[in-house]
């Protein structure tokens, strides 16, 4: 082996010069044929595609061109001030993008916010060490939907303002009053003093179907002002992702339409530049765009707007009951033939659904007459109910159907009921949780109510039974399998009489509601 090589490499030497001036002429004349041809080709190329291989895209640009012009001149962006006090700006480091970061904004800290929610809240900011009063500013997004100076916007982005500045798409500039708000629909309308403005129609969202093209405007982080971004209908009839209040309705549009912080209160509209939802709130880990963005669909804002600008203040319906949907699940222990309707979890005592005779376990299987999909599509018909409307539910009682006849009250927020809840104990059950008797320092700690009877979880298992149905320390159970807890004893026996592996349907009172969970034991699951 190693002979042979050496003589490759002698002979190597000895043909060196030759061999390399033929290879540097080959190279030479292959690179002028290439180029030549690569020279051929890109002149080929460089004609635009034939018109007919590309209309529909470039009827797609048309359109959506056609619907920008339109809607753009409408869109406004709002820039507001509010003064915060020492107290709220105590209340904990603030999230905001865009002018930096704040400490709250308007009276709300936005580390209380939903996430994706408090992104929304801009400020200068500083670290809430200031003894003083500080003001901080946000920007948001809003829509004009009269030529005389009426405009959309979210009641988030001017709460607790103390001015309100408008931009228009000319670059003109006008100071604003908030006409009025609707906190339960995160509405406000706020008005400029001009005339002949350009404005938008209101569009029917009800007509809305996955998959149709949406538009979105407004301001996103505060500095580009007047974007437009396009997407689709990605969902409808979403459900309320708010925490603090379990009684404000959902029915939100889904869109991946790009919405960022500073978007709040702009306009998302339909193919034919109607208005069909006004933007409020991003779903995100990261506080920007990440594919999921919600509007107020128009039916819903539309009410609460022309309530505002009618009287200024917007009334709601409310019968007093928190309900869960109807799911395979659950359904078994009412016999219901199908998956469809609403169980009343809990009725607020002196209520109208208390007065008119509803009670927990009844489920909801009518209203006026027409079928009750699930609790989201009766919370929203009722909330858009004006009070002293008169309605006929449909319900199922132990099986049997009956009609009950409801007058419709005013939703308050105090009608919202709210406590924290904890619990102490050493029983464990096969489901992976201990509970405890509630004892009076336990209500007095956790503020819960003397009429709640039943028994406190404080502590589950993780990967437990318990943990998979979403079951938490301090929340109380009330019933199981639909009969009451009255104490910790009771509870551990009614669990330990139920066969092995069988479901359990579980009532619990919990962030100042109740609701009923469907557990389901493993099969060999004795001692949690």
């Amino acid at each position: 082996m190693f002979v042979s090589t050496k003589s490759l490499v002698a002979k190597g030497k000895s043909l060196a010069v030759p061999a390399g001036i033929i290879a540097t002429l080959l190279f030479t004349f292959a690179f002028v044929i290439d180029h030549s041809k690569a020279h051929a080709a890109a002149a080929a190329a460089a004609g635009p595609l034939d018109d007919s291989r590309v209309s529909a895209l470039t009827s797609l640009d048309d359109a959506v061109e056609a619907v920008a012009a339109r809607v753009t001149p409408a869109v406004v962006n709002v820039y507001v001030t509010a003064r915060v006090s020492p107290d709220e700006q105590a209340g904990g480091e603030g999230n905001g993008q865009g002018h930096g970061q704040g400490q709250g904004f308007g009276g709300i800290n936005p580390q209380d916010l939903p996430p994706g929610f408090r992104q929304f809240f801009f400020g200068p900011g500083g670290q809430g060490m200031h003894p003083q009063p500080q003001y901080e500013h946000g920007d948001g997004s809003g829509v004009i939907i009269s030529p005389d100076g009426y405009i959309v916007t979210n009641d988030h982005v001017v709460d607790g303002a103390t001015q309100v500045r408008v931009t228009l798409n000319d670059r003109r500039v006008f100071n604003a009053k908030v006409v009025g708000v609707d906190k339960l629909d995160d509405i406000a309308v706020i008005k400029i003093d001009a005339h002949d403005l350009p404005s938008i129609p209101w569009g029917d969202s009800s007509k809305l179907h996955p998959g149709q093209t949406v538009l979105a405007f407004g301001s996103p982080f505060g500095y580009f002002q007047f974007s437009v971004t396009r997407g689709i209908v990605s969902a409808l009839d979403r459900a309320n992702p708010y925490s603090d209040n379990p009684r404000k309705p959902g029915d939100f549009i889904q869109t991946d339409a790009a919405i960022n912080p500073g978007n709040s209160g702009g306009p998302l509209v339909d193919a034919r530049g109607e208005l069909i939802g006004i933007d409020t709130f991003i779903i995100s880990n990261s506080g920007s765009f990440a594919g999921a963005g919600f509007a107020i669909p128009s039916e819903i804002a539309k009410a609460s707007v022309d309530d505002i600008i009618k009287s200024g203040t917007v009334h709601h319906g409310y019968i007093g009951i928190s309900m869960n949907d109807v799911t395979p699940d659950n359904a078994q222990f009412f016999n219901l033939p199908d998956a469809t309707g609403a169980i009343v979890s809990q009725v607020t005592p002196d209520s109208p659904a208390s007065r008119a005779g509803l009670k927990g376990g009844d489920v909801l299987r009518g209203l006026d007459g027409k079928k009750i999909i699930d609790g989201r599509a009766l919370q929203v018909a009722v909330s858009e109910m004006a009070p002293g409307t008169s309605i006929e539910l449909g319900i199922l009682r132990d099986g049997k159907p009956e009609t009950l006849h409801v007058t419709v009250g005013e939703f308050h927020k105090e009608n919202s009921e709210e406590a924290s809840n904890a619990g102490s104990g050493d029983q464990r059950g096969k489901l992976g949780l201990t509970v405890a008797n509630l004892t009076q320092d336990v209500r007095q700690q956790f503020n819960v109510p003397d009429r709640i009877e039943g028994a406190v979880i404080q502590a589950v298992r993780p990967g437990s039974p318990a943990d998979d149905a979403g079951l938490a320390p301090g929340d109380v159970i009330l019933q199981v399998n639909r009969q009451p807890v009255q104490d910790a004893d009771s509870f551990v026996n009614r669990i330990h009489a139920e066969p092995a592996g069988k479901d359990v349907l579980l009532l619990v009172w919990a962030n100042g509601g109740a609701s009923y969970l469907v557990v389901h034991p493993a099969e060999n699951s004795q001692n949690g």
